[in-house]
C-alpha cells in the first residue's frame, strides 16, 4: 500500500514588494494615486488568500525611506491613501484575527498617522491567527544599523562585552526579531532586486519574481508562486543528503 502523498509545504511566513502601481495607473493613462488605491485593494486579496491558505505571517513593503524623495504631491496623497486605509480597514482586519504591527522609521510621518499605527497594534495585538508587518519608512539597512546601535548602547554602558555580540544577539534587535525569518518574498512588477527589504532577515528566503503588476495580483498569481517554492528543496547550508536524513519517517 502507497504511503499517502504529503501535503505541499505552505511557507509560515511570506514577505512581498509590492511594486508596480504606479505603472499600471500609467498603463491606464491614470494617475499614480489611482495605481496606489487599486493596489490597496490587491493587499486586500493578499489578506484573503494569506489566511485561506493557513500563512502564519505577512509582511509587506509599503513605503521605503528613500520613497520620500519622490515627488511630494504623490509623497503627500500617499500619506492620505495610508491614513484613509487605517481608518477603513483595521476594524475589518481585526474580525478576522489578524494583528497589524507596523515597522520602520514611523517618526517621520504625521502625528495623525502615528496615532492611528499606534491604535491599530493595540487594538489587534492579541490576534492570532496571522501577522499583519507593515514596513512603512523602512530599510534593510536602516534596521540593521538600529540593531548595531543598540548594542553599542549596551557595550558602553558596561552591560556587555563586544566579544559577546553575535548573530543571535544582532538578530534579536532587528524588525520581525519575535517572528519566523520568511521562507518566501515575493516582487511583482518585475524588477529583479529586493530593494534594501529585510536584508538580514532574507538570508536564506526562497525569492520569487513576477512581471504581474501589483494591482493584478491575485489568488492565481499567489499560488503560482506556492507551487514554485513547493518544488524547492531548501537546504540552509546544508547537503541534500544531509537534508534527507533530518526528515521525519513516513507514518506506515
Amino acid at each position: 500500500m502507497n504511503a499517502p502523498a504529503q501535503p505541499a509545504p505552505v511557507p509560515r511566513h511570506l514577505a512581498i514588494i509590492m511594486d508596480g502601481n504606479g505603472r499600471w495607473a500609467q498603463q491606464r493613462h491614470r494617475p499614480r494615486l489611482v495605481g496606489h488605491r487599486a493596489g490597496a485593494r490587491a493587499v486586500r486579496r493578499c489578506v484573503a488568500f494569506c489566511l485561506q491558505r493557513g500563512i502564519q505571517a505577512l509582511t509587506l513593503f509599503a513605503f521605503s525611506s528613500e520613497n520620500w524623495n519622490r515627488p511630494q504631491e504623490e509623497v503627500s496623497g500617499l500619506m492620505k491613501l495610508f491614513l484613509r486605509a487605517l481608518e477603513r480597514e483595521v476594524d475589518t482586519l481585526h474580525q478576522q484575527q489578524v494583528q497589524v504591527r507596523f515597522i520602520g522609521a514611523r517618526e517621520r510621518f504625521d502625528p495623525a498617522i502615528r496615532a492611528r499605527m499606534q491604535a491599530a497594534e493595540a487594538l489587534t495585538a492579541s490576534n492570532t491567527r496571522l501577522v499583519l508587518s507593515i514596513a512603512a519608512s523602512y530599510g534593510g539597512r536602516q534596521d540593521i544599523t538600529a540593531a548595531a546601535r543598540a548594542l553599542a548602547v549596551e557595550v558602553a554602558a558596561g552591560r556587555l562585552r563586544p566579544e559577546q555580540i553575535d548573530e543571535e544577539r544582532l538578530g534579536a534587535h532587528m524588525a520581525l526579531a519575535d517572528l519566523p525569518a520568511p521562507d518566501l518574498f515575493i516582487r511583482t512588477g518585475g524588477e529583479l532586486r529586493i530593494s534594501n527589504f529585510l536584508l538580514w532577515q532574507l538570508a536564506y528566503t526562497e525569492l520569487w519574481f513576477t512581471p504581474t503588476l501589483w494591482p493584478d495580483v491575485d489568488a492565481a498569481v499567489l499560488d503560482q508562486a506556492l507551487a514554485d517554492y513547493a518544488r524547492r528543496e531548501r537546504r540552509f547550508g546544508l547537503t541534500t543528503d544531509q537534508i534527507r536524513s533530518l526528515a521525519p519517517e513516513p507514518h506506515p
